[in-house]
């Protein structure tokens, strides 16, 4: 049997996953990748996960940390316009409202939740 060298076959199985976690309000971990020393294909596929929108990836090895957390840690844009969002919120005049305005756009409190949790995504990355 040839072993395919990606997983492009898996890809409608792992995207059904995600999306059934995503509609129970689940997080989603992309499974392990049991070649710890193939640090290449391994950072391939953190990126592919974090691309379809995986939240992390299991680890069997301290080897793979690193690219772990480069493929799924928010990038310092993101946690710019998440603290914008957060501290948008928190103004005095925005109290309890659904709804408020931020540099031209609207922003709800969707996007307040969505805030927080890739804050404190980069707050435990970064420990």
């Amino acid at each position: 049997m040839l072993a395919m060298p990606d997983r492009r076959y898996l890809m409608p199985w792992l995207m059904q996953m995600l999306l059934a976690a995503r509609a129970g309000g689940l997080d989603m971990v992309d499974g392990v990748f049991n070649d710890f020393r193939d640090a290449e294909t391994f950072a391939r596929e953190c990126g592919e996960a974090a691309a379809m929108g995986f939240d992390g990836k299991t680890l069997i090895h301290p080897a793979q940390i690193g690219a772990a957390n480069r493929a799924f840690a928010p990038s310092a844009a993101a946690v710019a316009e998440a603290r914008a969002v957060k501290d948008a919120f928190a103004l005095a005049e925005n109290a309890g409202k659904g709804v408020i305005a931020l540099d031209g756009r609207m922003v709800e409190r969707l996007h307040l939740a969505q805030a927080e949790k890739l804050l404190a995504k980069a707050a435990a990355i970064g420990a």
